[in-house]
């Protein structure tokens, strides 16, 4: 195994893909900072999706901190999704009207948490969105999104052995 980042635009196939890279006859962490499964009907049902697709054996866990959780785990891991992550994190600083500067420095050091993480695992696979090939966005929040995702995405492919392009549900070898 190794570390590889899979990113690709909505319903690429990234995380299908990703959970193909794992053995689905060994024990495997999905590591997910997402939302908890009340916050919405729609997020509810892409979860159990998500779940119904995954070997048994394969445990669950929820962690805003990726960092953290997965310098806790053993074994393969995969990490799904960066995009919501980084959602997540600016929610929960309530940062979303935050001075670029100020929102760069947070998100820059929770990244660096992240890739140290990441550069220390020897078998993790980490989705994320690819931002950046529309238009830019027309509202702040947007372009926060994208570019601070797009930094995130970069500083974590530095630290992988590969980095896979899902595009219309076909893997390329970046």
């Amino acid at each position: 195994m190794a570390r590889i980042l899979v990113t690709g635009g909505v319903r690429s196939g990234k995380s299908r893909h990703a959970e193909s890279l794992l053995p689905s006859d060994a024990p495997v962490t999905y590591l997910t900072p997402g939302y908890p499964a009340d916050y919405d009907p729609e997020w509810a049902a892409r979860v159990a999706a998500h779940r119904l697709r995954r070997p048994p054996n394969w445990s669950t866990v929820e962690a805003l901190d990726l960092a953290a959780a997965l310098a806790d785990i053993e074994g393969p891991v995969l990490i799904d999704c960066l995009g919501t992550w980084l959602t997540r994190l600016i929610d929960s600083w309530q940062a979303w009207d935050a001075g670029e500067a100020e929102l760069a420095d947070r998100v820059g050091a929770a990244t660096t948490e992240l890739v140290n993480a990441v550069a220390g695992h020897a078998d993790v696979v980490i989705v994320t969105n690819e931002v950046g090939w529309g238009v830019v966005p027309d509202h702040r929040a947007g372009r926060i999104f994208a570019d601070n995702l797009g930094r995130i995405n970069q500083a974590v492919a530095g630290v992988c052995d590969d980095v896979i392009l899902m595009v219309a549900g076909r893997p390329l070898h970046v």
